[in-house]
């Protein structure tokens, strides 16, 4: 009997999922590009939960996490995000992964930890911190699959929307939306995606990481 390993059924499973989506990865397909029983995959993992565990871990550690920290807390995480959504692009079906609170391995683990290594020096307690890292990730997640479905979308289709909320908002029953897409007349659809992800981001994390809140509410909060 072959022996194989975590990483082999890892580099065959995100292969299928690269090329196929999430979909196209089954214990069954994985067995058959391996050349073996479905059977024998069991010995090295549960099931296709723990396979989407090992293909998470491993793409995550494509994040550089080399980059050294700056010290500014907000220009270091929006740095991370979008280093952490070039891994997304690569990886479409990496979006479309349940998330679960502890779908952490080793890479993941890392990956945190560079996070809050990057809110050292911010007085706020752990687990807000996390819950900052948690919402950062998620929106990662979700910018990368509107950039990806945006690009399988036809120029006439997004001529067709736009034509359509302008049509709408002029009717005058909607009129902040009519207000807000007047500023955004002229707009490009192709435009490069990535300077409004950063500023969203910016703002976003501005929020959350800046926030001033009372010493001792800090310290009660980071109590065991």
């Amino acid at each position: 009997m072959a022996v194989h390993s975590h990483a082999e059924l890892t580099a065959v499973a995100v292969e299928l999922a690269d090329q196929g989506g999430l979909s196209a990865v089954s214990m069954r397909q994985v067995a058959k590009e391996l050349g073996t029983g479905q059977a024998s995959l069991y010995r090295y993992v549960s099931g296709r939960d723990d396979l989407l565990d090992l293909m998470t871990d491993a793409v995550t550690g494509e994040i550089d996490l080399d980059v050294p920290l700056h010290g500014d807390p907000v220009e270091d995480l929006v740095a991370l995000a979008a280093r952490a959504k070039a891994v997304h692009l690569r990886h479409p079906w990496l979006s479309d992964v349940p998330p679960e609170p502890l779908r952490l391995g080793p890479r993941g683990m890392d990956f945190l930890e560079y996070a809050l290594r990057a809110m050292a020096p911010v007085r706020l307690p752990g687990r807000t911190k996390m819950e900052i890292v948690a919402l950062m990730s998620a929106l990662v997640a979700q910018f990368a699959r509107a950039e990806t479905q945006v690009g399988r979308a036809t120029t006439d289709r997004q001529a067709a929307q736009a034509a359509y909320l302008t049509q709408t908002a002029s009717h005058g029953d909607h009129p902040h939306v009519a207000a807000a897409m007047a500023d955004h007349t002229g707009a490009d659809p192709a435009e490069d995606p990535q300077p409004l992800f950063e500023r969203t981001m910016h703002r976003v994390l501005t929020g959350l990481v800046l926030v001033d809140i009372p010493a001792a509410e800090a310290d009660e909060e980071t109590e065991p």
